[in-house]
């Protein structure tokens, strides 16, 4: 009975931290170019009663053994890089990737960091930036006299100024992929840093080598299905209301035995 109180406490962290990972996906489901996290769990080890194989007589064994599991644990919480829905905003410089592919972001300290969100403005010098204001690379200048900004599917980008009926290309936007999506570190504002599980960083043109095109005037929304979350969500709380009943029946069950000498 004791086992089991320690037992069911763990399925009810378990569902506590399930709950906190669903509750932030609904949190984001209007994020620009959000990923869906799903938690993951493993059952605990397990408490050997009886040895499968072991000898029940001279000659037999027994085809079964008696294992006790002692609970539940978080093993990951895995980022779903599944695409998400492309909607159209008529903003020149909103741009989705269609595919695999990140935009390169220059952090404050030199580093790069990676993102699908692709509302990227214009700041007071003319650089491309997102909307915290950070540099994306290759860096992209638009001209102060600029009356029209086309980027191409393969990332090309170029400006109408006033006063010349040529279009004048003024940058190359790259796009980055990598080995595991799903190892990347996300450290908010929509950016990921790569680590030893996500491997490096592969830059290339849009269009080629397996990576995405371009879209422009279009901004890809957060994957998360607010149905599938809220069936998640119902899911989870009624197994944190079950291992409850648990912890409340071997409760129940203890004080039966303590009260036997009575």
């Amino acid at each position: 009975m004791i086992r089991a109180l320690w037992t069911a406490a763990s399925g009810m962290q378990a569902q506590q931290l399930n709950i906190d990972v669903v509750a932030n996906n609904l949190a984001n489901a209007s994020t620009p170019g959000f990923k869906k996290s799903r938690a993951d769990f493993q059952d605990l080890m397990y408490q050997t009663v009886k040895t499968t194989g072991a000898p029940s007589t001279n000659a037999t064994t027994t085809p079964t053994g008696i294992q006790v599991g002692l609970g539940v644990k978080p093993a990951a919480v895995t980022k779903i890089f599944t695409a998400g829905n492309i909607t159209q905003s008529g903003n020149e410089l909103d741009l989705a990737i269609q595919g695999d592919g990140f935009f390169q972001v220059q952090m404050s300290d030199g580093s790069t960091a990676y993102t699908r969100a692709g509302a990227l403005k214009k700041d007071g010098q003319g650089k491309v930036v997102t909307s915290d204001g950070s540099p994306i690379l290759p860096e992209i200048l638009i001209p102060s006299n600029a009356t029209r900004i086309s980027v191409g599917s393969d990332g090309t980008v170029s400006v109408q100024q006033a006063g010349q009926t040529a279009a004048t290309t003024v940058g190359t936007l790259q796009l980055a992929s990598f080995s595991n999506p799903s190892g990347l570190n996300s450290i908010g504002k929509n950016l990921f840093l790569p680590t030893d599980s996500s491997g490096a960083a592969t830059t290339g043109t849009a269009g080629r080598d397996g990576l995405g095109t371009l879209e422009q005037g279009y901004v890809e929304t957060s994957n998360v299905s607010i149905m599938e979350e809220m069936v998640s969500m119902i899911v989870g709380q009624r197994a944190y209301e079950i291992n409850s009943k648990a912890v409340q029946a071997s409760d129940e069950m203890l004080q039966q035995a303590a009260g036997l000498k009575r």
